[in-house]
């Protein structure tokens, strides 16, 4: 199911006031470096430090009392378990999150921290199954990290923001994991300025939208192996493979090298924090793996900053 830029522009009105409106920092030095003028849109610096937040107000705001009664369970490798947490929190719903035994530890304590209850269980696989589980058995209400319409239309927002900042934009470079951001800022973009090219990022350890589309269908990845845990999901979903088939121009792979070195230059350069995940649109730049037209205008998306102060050091070194 597509969704439209009206349901976008809808979902933007039901989480107005509720989130940030990021701002889209101009890059002298990612533009002296790639020859482009760079623009970064900071959800790094989103309530619950990503993008995840405002599809979450908006699937909640579609909830009927029944289901809010019964309470919520989700899936995460950490940055939809915080934003659900927190939005639930917000609205005094039950919030049960299933994430990965290896979780980000300042993910996992966040998502506490916000109210949920959190269950850590095996690997990324087996977490998406123990959450299946712990929804039939105790009756809950799937909120999903990203194959949802509701989801979709939310993470649009960010590309209604794009525009309206940077009107002249020739590029938008998103990151994938499940899919969802890339949908909602492709529809948006698409709908208001089709000329403008929408490429995604994804990790060589997880190229799950790259299978898909090879495929014709989402297909289950059987090995996983990247830094960026924000976007190792394990299969996309139908509704995001077909937002990305409609309105994604290309997707492009990018190693773990290219996004560490992309995050230390973040870090060092614009003066901005952001996991491996947030770093993969610079990273895809950076790296020469997206071309954009002479004196053009790149913006990237920064889609999370939720990383451990340890695991930064080792990032990094």
């Amino acid at each position: 199911m597509l969704v439209s830029l009206q349901d976008i522009e809808r979902a933007a009105a039901v989480i107005a006031g509720r989130v940030h409106r990021t701002p889209l920092l101009s890059s002298r030095s990612l533009s002296e470096r790639t020859g482009v003028r760079v623009s970064i849109k900071a959800e790094c610096l989103q309530r619950t430090g990503s993008f995840k937040v405002r599809g979450v107000f908006n699937r909640l705001h579609r909830l009927t009392p029944e289901e809010r009664a019964r309470g919520l369970i989700t899936i995460s490798a950490g940055n939809h378990a915080q934003a659900l947490a927190y939005g639930a929190g917000r609205e005094g719903i039950a919030c049960t999150v299933v994430m990965p035994a290896h979780a980000s530890r300042s993910k996992v304590e966040a998502s506490r921290a916000y109210g949920a209850d959190v269950v850590l269980h095996g690997s990324v696989f087996e977490a998406f199954e123990k959450c299946e589980e712990l929804r039939r058995e105790r009756g809950l209400t799937l909120v999903h990290p990203f194959d949802d319409p509701d989801l979709i239309a939310g993470q649009g927002t960010i590309g209604l923001e794009i525009l309206e900042d940077a009107p002249d934009a020739d590029v938008v470079i998103v990151p994938v994991g499940g899919g969802g951001l890339i949908s909602g800022i492709a529809t948006a973009v698409k709908a208001l300025r089709p000329t403008v090219r929408v490429i995604g990022v994804e990790p060589e350890g997880a190229p799950t939208m790259i299978l898909a589309l090879r495929e014709g269908e989402p297909r289950r990845l059987e090995h996983i192996d990247t830094a960026a845990d924000g976007l190792a999901a394990p299969i996309v979903g139908p509704n995001t493979l077909e937002h990305v088939r409609t309105f994604v121009d290309d997707v492009v792979l990018v190693t773990d090298a290219e996004i560490l070195a992309a995050l230390a230059f973040l870090l060092e350069r614009a003066k901005l924090l952001v996991e491996p995940a947030g770093a993969a649109a610079a990273a895809a730049l950076l790296a020469g793996k997206v071309q954009a037209p002479e004196n053009g205008h790149v913006v990237i998306v920064a889609s999370g900053g939720n990383v451990d102060l340890p695991r930064l050091k080792q990032l990094i070194a």
